[in-house]
């Protein structure tokens, strides 16, 4: 199913795929809900998935910024409250960990089971982003392709670009057809460098997985074990072979280890 909801000052696309237990899938910067169809398939065969597209980006409405991780949060939360959601599974990727941690924090209702992947909780006591990968993120200029290729090679594990063309391609395609506005693109940007949960992420007490990507030059995998240690209920998987976009790169195991958490003993 696909459809748009009204949340505030945006109209926002979602589409739901599946049934049984909610599972809310938050992207990153740049991406919409494109960003999980590697995984989305098998993911349906458990559960009623729910993906969507941030403000700034895809099918949901663009309006200037400032954005903040806790507005995101609550256009998120406005989107569950229009499907009549409540206790769903919540996975957050890169920024999208930042606002499902402000979803959590804010409507603990909403959110039984949290994965945040490939984030941390903020502020200045984390691991930086590597230098490479903050010259992607900040340095927009220049030919788009080359742009573009070179984000994938960052955000992708060493050699993963050289073994899978396909997947760059694909990847290639899905950003240069829809593209993010600049101003919309730096207003998330700037939403996640601002975020800082550092002193409130104990509140979240349901169950968390921490979920990386061994080869993650973008949120180094040593903010794995920092942020676990600030929630009272969480455990940590790393995923070998694999870097910031392992949903991409390695579906099958992104999947394995979501169920394996989602659905304990099953």
């Amino acid at each position: 199913m696909v459809g748009r909801v009204t949340v505030g000052d945006v109209q926002m696309a979602y589409e739901i795929h599946g049934e049984g237990h909610p599972l809310v899938l938050i992207a990153g910067v740049g991406y919409g809900g494109w960003f999980w169809h590697r995984v989305v398939p098998a993911l349906a065969e458990h559960f009623q998935v729910i993906t969507f597209d941030n403000r700034g980006a895809g099918g949901t409405d663009k309006p200037d910024g400032p954005y903040t991780t806790r507005m995101m949060a609550a256009d998120t939360a406005g989107l569950l409250d229009g499907l009549g959601i409540r206790g769903a599974y919540v996975m957050g990727h890169s920024l999208g960990g930042f606002i499902a941690q402000e979803l959590a924090l804010a409507r603990p209702d909403l959110v039984e089971r949290l994965i945040l992947a490939s984030t941390t909780y903020g502020g200045p006591n984390v691991i930086p982003i590597t230098p490479e990968a903050l010259e992607v993120l900040t340095k927009r200029d220049g030919d788009p392709v080359e742009l573009v290729q070179r984000g994938i090679r960052v955000a992708c594990a060493p050699g993963f670009a050289e073994r899978h063309p396909e997947v760059v391609e694909e990847l290639l395609q899905y950003r240069l057809t829809n593209p993010v506005p600049p101003a919309q693109y730096q207003a998330q940007v700037t939403a996640g460098a601002a975020h800082n949960a550092e002193d409130r992420i104990h509140r979240i007490t349901c169950p968390v997985l921490v979920l990386f990507g061994e080869h993650d030059r973008v949120v180094p995998p040593g903010n794995a074990e920092l942020l676990a240690r600030k929630l009272p209920n969480a455990r940590v998987k790393i995923l070998p072979n694999v870097g910031h976009i392992f949903p991409i790169e390695d579906p099958e195991a992104t999947v394995e280890a979501m169920l394996e958490f989602l659905q304990p003993g099953i």
